[in-house]
């Protein structure tokens, strides 16, 4: 039980309203027991963050790289039991929380070399006398909102750059996952203190979107925010009114499309991977399967046999491939989703159901519809579970015009053996990612990550990119 639940100021404290955090795996566990943030500690962690920023942009950029370095190092040091917490109060398996793991400290260290080479440049004006450098400083105090389905490398591709080049810090992980977020921030604050930084450049606080990120949101200079469509409008909408910058990642419903050359059981095996694995709950899941009338019968029939071996249970335990969804108000909204489904006259082709498991969870069988449209609600709308839809089109032209007919633009994928399919694919999807014979969910932590559309607002994150939303340009004029 760890009450003292927020970080603020260099110290733990304890907020109002008790949350209890159930094992989505066993309901009859309670994974861990906090307080929520106030209105003082959200203001008391920005007066914390501002006193301490200074401090950091003064740091040279060694300084800063060797903290991350000791953040990435411990992270690497406690995977196992920072998966173990993740997998208890967030329903991940193992394997699938060890990546996510592994991938946060990749992170940490990639943007730890980043710091030693923050770009600038100087040249010639077009005065006599006069030279033009261009530097980047940092922006100031950023606020982090981070969703609870990747609670430790979301957010450690926001942070990991805003300290690389000098902001500091407001962080408010989603309140699905303290736990998580808990050990995330001991590791950072331990790497800040042990290289003599203050430990106010750092602070968590834990609690409900519309009032504590509403009001993390309003005390920033930037805010970086993923999860939901509406909650990133109303932000974008909140920091146009400050004319503060914002970076929004929200959500999409990414096409796979498999073509007729295509093997069966390949496209298949990648079908799987992208609609189902971490039970759906990826941004980047595919939930429309756009298939080729000429490979539609096989195709369906090899996914079926698939899917009927997948091995959905406790999280914890080594042969469960898909774990839980999250929890009551998931599994609420996909089966809301399944009934609007059959409702609309999909084909129910495999689960659809609640899974009885020897522990009480919110366990759903993986569901795949046929026979749908484009224009069914469960194909227009994101259902952020494990339930995928297949549509049936004439050719490749049908296919693409189906892919780009969203709203969202996150992700997207072609399985099939034609280059000039795949290249033509390639150009034309709309989309901010695109897979080629890979799944749609799986991406390079040093690469940018982002999507167009209703997907994505602002500078892309990760890799090199990450620079353009946490610094600012200055171009200075020198007279010799």
């Amino acid at each position: 039980m760890r009450l003292d639940t927020n970080f603020v100021a260099g110290s733990w404290r304890r907020g109002t309203d008790r949350l209890d955090i159930a094992n989505p795996s066993d309901l009859d566990q309670i994974a861990g027991s906090y307080t929520l943030a106030t209105a003082d500690d959200v203001r008391d962690a920005f007066a914390a963050a501002r006193a301490a920023q200074p401090a950091w942009r003064d740091a040279t950029v060694e300084q800063r790289s060797l903290v991350l370095e000791a953040i990435s190092r411990a992270i690497f040091d406690n995977k196992d039991e920072l998966a173990r917490i993740s997998a208890t109060e967030g329903g991940k398996t193992i394997p699938d929380a060890l990546g996510e793991i592994v991938r946060a400290g990749h992170l940490a260290r990639f943007f730890a070399a980043e710091a030693l080479r923050v770009p600038g440049e100087t040249v010639g004006s077009v005065r006599a006398g006069v030279d033009v450098d261009v530097t980047r400083e940092p922006v100031g105090v950023v606020a982090l909102i981070t969703p609870w389905n990747f609670p430790v490398a979301t957010p450690m591709w926001k942070i990991a750059p805003a300290l690389a080049f000098g902001n500091a810090i407001v962080w408010k992980p989603s309140e699905k996952t303290p736990g998580i977020s808990m050990a995330i921030t001991r590791i950072i604050a331990e790497a800040l203190a042990a290289h003599n930084m203050p430990t106010g450049l750092f602070n968590l606080v834990v609690g409900a979107g519309p009032t504590v990120g509403a009001a993390v949101a309003d005390g920033a200079d930037a805010v970086s925010f993923t999860g939901s469509l509406n909650t990133g409008r109303r932000i974008a909408v909140r920091c146009a009114e400050r004319m503060v910058r914002c970076q929004l990642e929200l959500g999409g419903q990414n096409p796979l499309v498999v073509l007729a050359d295509a093997d069966p059981a390949r496209a298949a095996d990648l079908a799987v991977n992208s609609a189902y694995f971490h039970a759906g709950q990826r941004c980047t899941a595919a939930g429309r399967l756009i298939v080729e009338d000429g490979i539609h019968d096989a195709f369906v029939a090899a996914v079926t046999e698939r899917m009927a071996g997948l091995r959905v249970g406790h999280s914890l335990l080594p042969e469960t491939q898909i774990g839980p969804v999250i929890d009551e108000f998931q599994m609420t909204k996909n089966l809301g989703y399944i009934e609007t489904g059959l409702r609309e006259n999909a084909k129910l082709a495999s689960g659809g159901e609640r899974l009885s498991r020897p522990t009480r969870g919110w366990f759903l069988a993986p569901t795949l519809f046929t026979e749908t449209t484009n224009a069914m609600t469960i194909n227009r709308e994101e259902v952020f579970g494990p339930v995928a839809s297949v549509i049936r089109v004439a050719n490749y032209e049908e296919a693409l015009a189906t892919a780009n007919d969203t709203v969202y633009g996150l992700s997207s994928g072609i399985v099939t053996n034609s280059m000039k399919h795949a290249r033509h694919f390639q150009a034309n999807v709309q989309s901010g990612m695109t897979m080629l014979n890979l799944p749609t969910a799986g991406v390079d932590y040093h690469v940018p990550f982002g999507g167009r559309k209703m997907s994505s607002y602002g500078p892309r994150e990760q890799g090199r990119y990450a620079i353009d939303f946490y610094t600012i340009v200055k171009t200075a004029y020198r007279s010799l």
